[in-house]
């Protein structure tokens, strides 16, 4: 599942997007929270309860943040794993706004994860996440994709 604030309007990411999404059994749902017109503490703060507010019971939040720990990509399809294993039936990766997430979201989230430390548009990061999840799921099943 994925909690993202903004808009994927461009057309060449919104294929991108679905190429990966597309590629995961099951794809990926989204629920895209979009906040307008306030000061840029008050969107994050609305930003940042809204995606705690969409959070399944018992799923394991990611939070996308730059603070967060880089995982190489057999790391991430490692832990992704080990949470199927340990019962996780959803996870939830969350990309805040343009500002980040409030130290809410960070606190409630089982892993905040960063993709490294060069700052990339958040848009784009959904592309990134979708194409590390096909990877994770490549690595799980020995898919060559990987290699």
């Amino acid at each position: 599942m994925l909690l993202a604030c903004g808009r994927l309007r461009d057309p060449a990411l919104i294929s991108l997007w679905r190429d990966y999404a597309g590629r995961l059994p099951g794809g990926i749902d989204v629920v895209e929270i979009d906040v307008r017109g306030r000061s840029a503490p008050d969107t994050r703060r609305e930003e940042s309860r809204r995606i705690l507010d969409a959070v399944p019971g018992g799923a394991r939040l990611v939070a996308l943040d730059r603070t967060g720990r880089t995982l190489d990509s057999p790391g991430f399809a490692q832990t992704l794993t080990r949470w199927r294993d340990d019962g996780c039936a959803v996870a939830a990766f969350a990309i805040g706004g343009a500002d980040g997430h409030e130290a809410e979201v960070l606190a409630r989230a089982d892993l905040a994860l960063s993709f490294g430390p060069m700052t990339f548009p958040h848009l784009l990061a959904r592309v990134m996440l979708a194409e590390q999840l096909w990877r994770a799921h490549a690595i799980r099943t020995g898919h060559p994709y990987h290699h």
